[in-house]
């Protein structure tokens, strides 16, 4: 038993009441009432709804057995901090291991574990630690949000106690619910200005509010934490439903503490705002399409990759949304979502799906997620300009490396390489960052050490354009441009879906200057050691168990060594495709079709680059190229432009436009709007897709 859980028990047989607290500001009779008698009330007390969340990895079996031990592991990361915890010293050189332990996940864990098995060493483990806290701790230590977060889950904790009969220390309670009284109200006065942290920081006051109505200060809670979260709803949402800060994961999790505040009054019989549930619902829009077919979500930006389908079932459950269900269900109930492919402008992210299950199994659909946004508010974006994520018959097979850790601690900088270019699925230039990128002093009053350095963002993100969304049974397209301030080449990408089978994308870098440029694709851990390179007369063919690729010749491939991070603090050795060619000019191009593709037949062409002349003057034409590739059941064209109002001629064919796919056997083609393309004096119909 700890020091001051023996003092808390000596001062309940005693009758006196220890430390510095007042006692909480309750409202009458309760408020005349010793600590015994608060208690009971209390322990008998119904009427109030909650929805004590558990993080599932912070509450499992090992983990709470650790905590009993005086054993803690955050972040991949474990210390022995002994039964009595000296919560003042970080024993890492992560701060985000001193926050989660500050946080107090595991809290809810052992409150778990009592109301399951009630083993009595939990209840005093939970008491021990939180008087500890108690005692040890000044209010604001760290962060506001660190406080929302723990204040969530000591009432979370509280919550399982007190609904198993748990044996309570009175004097302790009386206690925790002055300490928690104290901690709200300094949140209600300590709020950050804007964005996540602000979010769950109010969702903490609200909790609070509705958990304790006995609290004279209750109704204010409420009031203010309902009135600021709208504020804070609509400030951080974008036009389009996408979080401000661009990050995937941020994005689900400001919509689940918006969605608990939303569940929490409906429940307790307390009115929202209208504009509140349009908004929620937008953004679980954007929710619904980013999953993937396996059920993850892709961490753009920092943050893990994970599920997020339960933020689904929750709307569905306030909101009835058929849609929602269906895709939580992973296409099992509900009505079938009525877009598979989804814009989202304001963001800059763009989803195409191959289905939502119609034609085969849901989880095998092929999935893109395409990346020409900004760079979010913040500081969580990547710099990642026209970056994408794409699935095969729904299996990863170009995954966003993720965020691993926000340390910038020990011999490799990992937060810098994370974060930085060539950690994405985009094309570098010399190396560079696409935007500033340098180290820089924090800010006296953060939450890193005084006089530490740290990279920020210093230079003004790429300006991103989409220059095309559509959407074809036979043909879909996104195209992207991203020009960086770091250097003068501009880069173009599209990404065409075509016939159902295959990706193609087509990169084009265009300078007045000569520059080194390196495409990368970062593949999956699991395909790592089962690449398998074959040269074709004018491609490379790599072959793995997820897919087939084909890269036009022209530059130099090779099979790099990179780095994926599903979840904080751990990573994962994984191979990376890097192709570098050099010039004023570049153009890459690279097929992927999933495994057994006809066009992987031993007799297949594969993709090759055509010569393209301007036709006006018969020059090579830098601004335009053409690949053609054989599918195995016949040939496409296809036919791209960075100056799509100038003719050029490949082929046999003049086109003019700024992509065209042209199925030359049935004389028939694809296009973006305006575009033409004749051979001789004929015209060739064009079926325009998107705007």
């Amino acid at each position: 038993m700890s020091a001051q859980l023996e003092q808390l028990e000596a001062a309940e047989a005693a009758g006196e009441t220890l430390g510095p607290l007042a006692r909480p500001a309750l409202a009458a009779p309760l408020a005349r009432l010793d600590d015994a008698a608060l208690l009971a009330h209390f322990m008998a007390r119904r009427g109030v709804t909650l929805f004590p969340v558990a993080d599932p990895e912070a509450v499992t079996a090992e983990r709470i057995d650790g905590v009993l031990d005086g054993v803690f592991a955050f972040n991949g990361e474990t210390h022995r901090l002994g039964a009595d915890v000296d919560w003042l010293t970080n024993p890492s050189r992560d701060v985000e291991w001193h926050i989660l332990l500050h946080k107090f996940y595991y809290a809810v864990g052992l409150g778990m574990r009592y109301a399951e098995t009630r083993d009595a060493s939990a209840l005093s483990r939970w008491q021990a630690l939180t008087a500890q806290w108690i005692d040890s701790v000044p209010p604001g230590f760290i962060a506001a949000d660190v406080t929302g977060r723990r204040v969530q889950h000591w009432i979370y904790a509280w919550h399982h106690f007190v609904q198993s009969g748990a044996a309570i220390n009175a004097t302790f309670h009386t206690r925790f619910l002055a300490s928690l009284e104290q901690q709200v109200e300094y949140l209600c006065t300590h709020l950050t200005p804007k964005r996540n942290h602000r979010t769950l920081e109010l969702l903490a006051v609200f909790v609070a509010g509705v958990a304790f109505p006995e609290f004279q200060s209750a109704a204010r809670w409420r009031e203010l934490a309902l009135r600021e979260t709208l504020a804070n709803i609509e400030a951080d949402l974008l036009p389009d439903g996408v979080h401000c800060e661009l990050s995937t994961d941020y994005h689900h999790l400001a919509v689940k503490n918006w969605l608990l505040v939303r569940r929490l009054a409906a429940a307790n019989g307390i009115e929202v705002p209208a504009a509140m549930d349009a908004r929620l619902a937008q953004a679980l829009d954007f929710a619904q399409h980013v999953h993937r077919p396996d059920g993850i979500a892709p961490s753009f930006s920092d943050g893990d990759a994970r599920s997020h389908l339960d933020l689904l079932v929750q709307g569905d459950a306030l909101f009835n949304r058929a849609d929602w269900r269906y895709v939580a269900s992973g296409g099992t109930a509900g009505r079938v979502p009525a877009e598979r492919v989804a814009s989202f402008a304001d963001a800059g992210y763009h989803v195409i799906r191959s289905g939502w299950g119609e034609a085969r199994p849901f989880a095998q659909e092929d999935h893109l997620v395409f990346d020409c946004g900004p760079l979010g508010e913040g500081n969580h974006g990547h710099l990642d300009c026209l970056s994408f994520e794409l699935s095969v018959r729904g299996r990863p097979v170009v995954v966003d490396p993720g965020r691993y850790t926000y340390s910038e601690a020990g011999d490799v900088n990992w937060r810098v390489w994370f974060r930085g270019t060539a950690a994405h699925n985009t094309v570098s230039v010399d190396g560079q960052q696409q935007t500033r990128y340098a180290p820089k002093p924090v800010k006296a009053g953060t939450r890193h050490a005084p006089g530490s350095v740290r990279h920020r963002i210093l230079g003004p993100a790429p300006v991103a354009t989409c220059l095309h969304a559509g959407s074809h049974p036979q043909l879909d397209v996104v195209a992207g441009r991203a020009a960086a301030a770091e250097y003068p080449a501009v880069h173009t990408r599209w990404i065409l879906r075509t016939g159902g089978e295959c990706w193609l994308v087509v990169d084009a870098l265009h300078s007045p200057l000569a520059h080194d440029y390196a495409q990368r694709f970062h593949l999956a851990p699991d395909v790592a050691g089962q690449l398998h390179l074959h040269a074709l007369a004018g491609s490379l063919r790599v072959d793995t168990p997820a897919a087939h690729w084909w890269l036009a010749a022209g530059g130099d491939t090779a099979v790099e060594q990179g780095w994926v991070s599903t979840t904080y603090g751990e990573k994962q050795a994984a191979p990376v495709l890097v192709t570098r060619r050099h010039g004023r000019t570049a153009w890459f191009a690279t097929l992927v079709a999933p495994p057994g593709h006809a066009a992987a037949g031993a007799n297949a062409a594969g993709l090759q680059s055509l010569p393209v002349r301007a036709a006006d003057s018969g020059d090579t034409a830098d601004a335009a190229a053409a690949f053609a590739f054989d599918t195995g059941a016949g040939i496409v064209n296809f036919l791209f432009s960075t100056q799509p109002s100038a003719l050029f001629a490949a082929d046999g064919g003049h086109w003019r436009g700024g992509w065209v796919a042209w199925h030359k056997a049935a004389a028939m083609a694809y296009s973006a709007p305006c575009s033409e393309l004749t051979v001789g004096a004929a015209a060739v119909p064009l079926t325009w897709i998107g705007r």
